[in-house]
């Protein structure tokens, strides 16, 4: 699989992602170009492309596709899979367009280690916090749109639950905490205390570090580590093993600068107690 840097600019899920690199894969191991395949398809080659790249296919064009580039019928099943998990609608639906790339990649990920040095994580924020934020940045925005992107961001606490929840390290600086209630604080130390949740607190003497950023992990060993970052036009994902590695051992070395989970949960109940 071509490892390669996209923007998080289309709504194709992560799970429609892997079926169109599967796809390629598929093409690309038959031996035809894209504009070969598309034309013994019947399709351009720009639809091809959007496949390829995401764009969902319907059953029938997936069983031509497969017929086409030699899968014989007991070799189906993974692909047929693929496509229905693909075919799923993520909850975030619901809640109309926007965020969808990211909330896919969180939905199928085993593991996530995030740090954090502005605010408070997405997955530790309680709804007032979230209501600050939402509402108070410098574009105006309608009650109903606060209200949506709250209870999506809410909605979003249950992969921290549940029969197979996601294993979440996170490391926050303290500017970060100091500019949270009482109330986001308790809540921030609650989750914390989850088994499968980690969060240390970065003090304020450790070196600065330049920005946010997310390392993305799958259960599926086939499918490489990801790393996420938010910038001011949006969002960027990279799954370059080089720089994937660069950001673990990163967020190692701010770990082991950061307090101890234990010393981390003190250090949170003390500032919760001057609020």
């Amino acid at each position: 699989m071509r490892r390669v840097a996209f923007p998080l600019v289309s709504e194709a899920t992560f799970r429609q992602k892997r079926l169109g690199d599967a796809l390629k894969f598929l093409r690309e191991r038959a031996g035809m170009t894209q504009k070969e395949a598309a034309k013994r398809l019947s399709y351009n080659v720009p639809k091809l492309s959007r496949i390829e790249n995401g764009q969902l296919p319907d059953i029938h064009a997936l069983r031509a596709m497969l017929d086409l580039y030699g899968v014989i019928i007991v070799e189906e099943e993974p692909y047929l899979r693929l496509y229905e998990l693909a075919s799923e609608k993520g909850w975030w639906r619901e809640f109309g367009p926007g965020d969808g790339g990211y909330l896919s990649l969180e939905h199928d990920a085993s593991e996530i280690w995030d740090f954090q040095a502005t605010f408070v994580p997405g997955l530790f924020q309680e709804e007032n916090y979230i209501r600050g934020l939402m509402g108070g940045g410098p574009i105006r925005r309608s009650a109903k749109w606060v209200d949506s992107e709250t209870a999506k961001r809410l909605r979003r606490k249950e992969r921290l639950f549940g029969d197979s929840p996601l294993r979440y390290r996170a490391v926050i600086t303290a500017y970060a905490l100091r500019h949270a209630s009482r109330d986001q604080l308790l809540h921030l130390h609650e989750l914390s205390c989850l088994p499968n949740v980690t969060a240390q607190v970065l003090p304020e003497s450790a070196p600065l570090h330049d920005g946010s950023f997310t390392i993305i992990e799958f259960p599926d060993p086939r499918y490489p580590k990801l790393l996420y970052v938010e910038h001011v036009g949006g969002a960027m994902t990279d799954e370059n093993p080089e720089k994937v590695h660069a950001a673990r051992l990163a967020f190692k070395r701010l770990s082991k600068l950061a307090l101890t989970p234990d010393e981390s949960a003190a250090w949170i109940e003390r500032l919760a107690a001057e609020r």
